[in-house]
């Protein structure tokens, strides 16, 4: 078997790229593709396992991507998500089978083809989507019907730690964001929601504490509803470490997170251009005092006529035994590797562009979570 890592060196997807080299005895060979080799380069070095092998790949050169793809069993696409249409796309062509990090609802469009292909492609596979929709549907199994779905993360991390997590950050508290019109799922309907608003105190593990979520547009309140239907409602909450989120809470009410034009030296920028630039090379952007991720799914519904409730909450090694910031991203990384892996173990029964939920069998995603120290606890 042969995994092509698409971005495997990048911040989030080099701990997949570990992963794969520490459990993935089913790959003869992993292929970091990146548009800078040197830094896939640096990270092969680092890691030392002699299946990897670097190549420099532009995926923004669709035919030759798809040229590429055809040589793999697996694509593990650890992009930006706004390559996610296009890594899909490339995967259904040349009949490959892949996951990635988040989704975009273009991906479900190509779900028919997939499966004319033989193949499975799922999107979100990382901690908040991807963790978080698989505790969902474990969570179902102990009711006979399920009615609502509630989402809380934590993700205790600095604010700029690269140039797309920054804008990930932007992105969730942007008033001006089209997904902010269809934030949360309720009685059949999309309903909006403004940032900083669903307020709610949430208990993570220790390392977390009680935080303050709010409500964020996010992938798995889209996929929810189709994944069971009847449900009445699914919502998802979400916050960053307290002085990112007064950060964030400063800039929103001044307009700094909208595309307000701002004269600069003779040109004008949108006001979130400007900030994003900012913050980038701000070196209090990249401190953070506790490296962490933090996840609860409440599964609320009926079993045997009465109402349940169902809690899942994540616990993981604390910074000091996983090495700083790792005990942020490996959070992320290692749900999109052993998606990978499952898929190349023939462990994913399904075929088609499908969601967690209804791709990956939990109690296996759990055990193999376990095996690297991330545990689910369900209450």
């Amino acid at each position: 078997m042969r995994i092509l890592a698409l971005g495997g060196a990048g911040a989030v997807a080099r701990e997949a790229t570990r992963d794969l080299c520490r459990f993935g005895d089913v790959f003869r060979e992993i292929v970091i593709a990146d548009i800078d080799p040197g830094k896939a380069e640096h990270l092969a070095r680092e890691i030392g396992d002699p299946r990897l092998r670097v190549i420099s790949l532009d995926v923004r050169d669709e035919e030759g991507l798809i040229r590429q793809i055809r040589g793999f069993d697996v694509v593990m696409n650890g992009l930006p998500f706004a390559y996610d249409v296009l890594v899909t796309r490339a995967c259904v062509e040349a009949g490959v089978s892949g996951v990635d990090l988040a989704f975009d609802e273009a991906q479900f469009e190509l779900d028919e083809a997939a499966r004319l292909k033989g193949m499975v492609f799922i999107p979100g596979v990382g901690a908040t989507p991807g963790t978080t929709n698989v505790m969902a549907a474990y969570g179902a199994r102990f009711l006979d019907e399920v009615e609502a779905i509630e989402i809380a993360f934590a993700a205790f991390r600095c604010l700029a730690p690269s140039p797309g997590l920054l804008r990930t950050t932007l992105w969730e508290f942007n008033p001006e964001e089209p997904e902010r019109g269809m934030v949360y799922y309720e009685d059949g309907a999309w309903r909006p929601a403004p940032p900083f608003s669903g307020e709610r105190r949430v208990r993570f593990h220790d390392q977390i504490g009680e935080q303050t979520v709010y409500y964020v547009p996010h992938d798995e309140a889209r996929t929810m509803p189709r994944s069971f239907p009847g449900i009445r409602r699914v919502a998802v909450r979400g916050c960053f470490p307290p002085h990112v989120m007064r950060a964030m809470h400063a800039l929103y009410e001044m307009g700094a997170l909208s595309s307000t034009p701002v004269p600069l030296d003779g040109q004008t920028y949108p006001a979130i251009d400007l900030v994003a630039r900012l913050l980038s090379a701000l070196p209090a952007s990249r401190e953070n005092p506790v490296w962490a991720y933090g996840l609860v799914v409440e599964v609320h519904g009926r079993k045997d006529g009465h109402p349940r409730t169902v809690t899942l909450r994540n616990r993981h090694p604390p910074q000091e035994t996983w090495g700083g910031e790792a005990a942020y991203y490996r959070n992320i990384g290692v749900p999109l590797s052993i998606a990978a892996q499952m898929i190349a173990q023939g462990e994913i029964a399904v075929r088609g562009v499908v969601p967690p939920e209804r791709a990956i069998p939990p109690e296996r995603f759990f055990e193999e979570l376990a095996r690297r120290g991330i545990e689910i606890l369900v209450e």
